[in-house]
């Protein structure tokens, strides 16, 4: 690394967001520090088939080091920050502190509960690769006790999961969940009676899919519904135990898994003394810097562009249109020209409801079925970072397409199972 006469770029969080602006920045002379509590680049897209034990979490993961090995002008640094001092430019963890010039906050979103008695301590989330494989443990761990369960009523609670949340992720986990429920383990589990195991899936709203046409959100309906997946519109969680799931005038589900995807809020630590606006993000101008300091800029799930526009989805095209953005902004501040205003290109959106069916729209095109299950499969792999894990996807791709099977059911890290009743001799 060169000397403190450079200009010192700082970016934390190692997302779309985090490695879009590092891509455009790194040609510059300047000298870049990303830093991340993880070592890896999670693919978020596919996070909730390592959860549906269709891929392992490596497969969606790459080493940070990796993708910066041929940046000299870039380290990285695995830590988790807890202040950042903006008018003396430093960020601040338990051990380290590291200054910059300018600096570029990245760091995503986490689960939001909109105040739900109970929802925090007894849901599962699906927003980091430790939460996907605690939730694919829980999964098959219940299909093992079920096995050796005599109550019927109980084997049911057991055998009932629950989501919570009928956006993009919430469809795509009750789709492969039913799939994985209906294909492997019903060859895995022979002598257990799968006509009870059922896949909830909540919305509050009239519709899922929110945002897409209605065409498509009607097929997506009639898709999950063919598939045996239970959607429950207009439905909303009043509140929930280890057991329950109780709705608001809609009675009490009983149920041991719970998936919340139902919201988000923008991961931003009180300790920063950020002004947040809507869904928690932090208020913005329309170039993507801070009003008070211009010298930080913030990107993708995290930023409200403060100028009465409508929220951009927390989507990953989004944080990597802002990252690259951030990146350019600065930039043009280094040769003494002014930022300008971001603006987001729609590419569009597409979501799979299990094999050989998905929605996508692309600009002013809308397709169903077969095709849109396509290109989600070719637009995926092409943004999947690294070729191995691209190989290793395609290659678990087609084998659970041709023989209905998957390689990942397995509960690892070791887990004891906890029977209700010791299994009969």
């Amino acid at each position: 690394m060169s000397g403190r006469s450079r200009t010192r770029v700082v970016i934390v969080g190692g997302g779309f967001g985090g490695l879009w602006a590092i891509r455009e920045l790194a040609k510059a002379e300047i000298d870049i520090t990303l830093i991340d509590r993880n070592n890896y680049h999670t693919f978020y897209p596919l996070l909730y088939q390592v959860a549906a034990a269709e891929l392992e979490p490596e497969d969606i993961a790459f080493p940070l080091r990796t993708i910066i090995r041929k940046m000299p002008n870039v380290r990285f640094v695995m830590t988790d920050i807890n202040s950042i001092d903006f008018d003396n430019r430093f960020v601040k963890s338990d051990d380290i502190t590291v200054p910059y010039d300018y600096l570029i906050l990245a760091t995503g979103s986490v689960t939001q509960y909109f105040g739900v008695e109970g929802a925090a301590e007894y849901s599962f989330q699906l927003k980091s690769l430790d939460q996907a494989i605690e939730l694919r443990n829980h999964i098959l761990s219940c299909f093992e006790r079920a096995s050796m369960e005599t109550d019927e009523e109980y084997r049911q609670q057991l055998l009932t999961f629950t989501i919570v949340g009928g956006g993009p992720t919430g469809v795509e986990f009750a789709g492969a969940l039913a799939e994985l429920i209906n294909g492997p383990l019903r060859k895995d589990y022979p002598g257990l009676d799968l006509s009870c195991a059922r896949v909830m899936l909540i919305e509050a709203a009239n519709s899922i899919l929110i945002g897409f046409p209605r065409q498509q959100r009607e097929y997506a309906l009639r898709r999950l519904r063919s598939m045996g997946v239970v959607v429950m519109l207009q439905t909303m969680v009043s509140h929930m135990n280890d057991q329950t799931v109780h709705f608001k005038e809609k009675g009490v589900l009983p149920s041991e898994t719970v998936l919340w995807t139902a919201g988000v809020t923008a991961a931003v630590s009180p300790n920063w003394g950020l002004l947040t606006g809507r869904s928690g993000r932090v208020n913005v101008l329309p170039t993507l810097q801070l009003e008070t300091y211009h010298n930080v800029y913030v990107v993708g799930d995290m930023a409200n562009i403060d100028d009465g526009r409508p929220l951009l989805p927390m989507i990953a095209p989004v944080a990597m249109q802002e990252g690259v953005h951030a990146a350019r902004n600065i930039l043009l501040r280094l040769n003494e020209q002014r930022p300008v205003p971001f603006t987001y290109k729609d590419m569009g959106a597409m979501v799979t409801i299990g094999k050989n069916a998905a929605i996508a729209r692309l600009g002013d095109r809308n397709f169903t079925g077969f095709i849109a299950w396509i290109l989600w499969l070719v637009v995926h792999l092409a943004k999947l970072i690294g070729f191995r894990n691209r190989i290793i996807v395609l290659l678990n791709w087609a084998l659970d397409y041709l023989f209905s099977d998957r390689a990942v059911r397995i509960i690892l890290p070791f887990k004891k199972i906890i029977y209700r009743k010791s299994p009969e001799q």
